[in-house]
């Protein structure tokens, strides 16, 4: 798999950790940057650009580290096509793909240790979209969002009181 990687200075060592652990599982790895350490950095320089590559179609999914993963995941869902979620647990790094077609996992380095981050990997770049008709549905709903202007997109087709 085509494997994209980003990071800021808060989740650089995370990222270099990451692409060396999946170059030696066999994933052909892009490196947005950082390529170096740099404290006065910004998380949209580098995840941006991944987002964009990921929405083109140059890698297969992508994966975003900042000190929260906050901002990183906030950057990325900014680029249409991307379907970025901050995540903290196995459940959702698998779910997200196989119900909402996640193809962007962000995860913050202050928040999860480098052990839970590459198994959090592991499991998001397993896990298979299933297609089921109701996840395309919700999933048409959204990319419908990314056309329509501010405050514009789908409508609730079932109200709860």
């Amino acid at each position: 798999m085509r494997i994209g990687l980003a990071a800021d200075h808060g989740g650089f060592d995370m990222k270099q950790g990451m692409l060396a652990a999946l170059e030696n599982a066999g994933h052909t790895v892009v490196d947005y940057g950082a390529v170096v350490l740099d404290q006065t950095d910004d998380y949209p320089d580098f995840v941006v650009p991944l987002a964009k590559a990921l929405a083109k179609g140059e890698v297969d999914r992508g994966l975003a580290f900042c000190s929260s993963g906050v901002g990183a995941s906030i950057a990325a869902n900014k680029v249409s096509g991307v379907r970025a979620a901050l995540i903290h647990d196995t459940f959702s790094a698998h779910q997200g793909v196989e119900d909402d077609d996640m193809n962007l996992l962000c995860l913050g380095s202050q928040v999860v240790g480098n052990a839970l981050a590459r198994e959090l990997a592991q499991v998001f770049l397993r896990a298979v979209f299933s297609g089921g008709e109701r996840h395309r549905r919700r999933l048409a709903k959204v990319a419908a969002l990314e056309c329509a202007p501010a405050g514009d997109g789908p409508r609730p087709t079932k109200f709860h009181e």
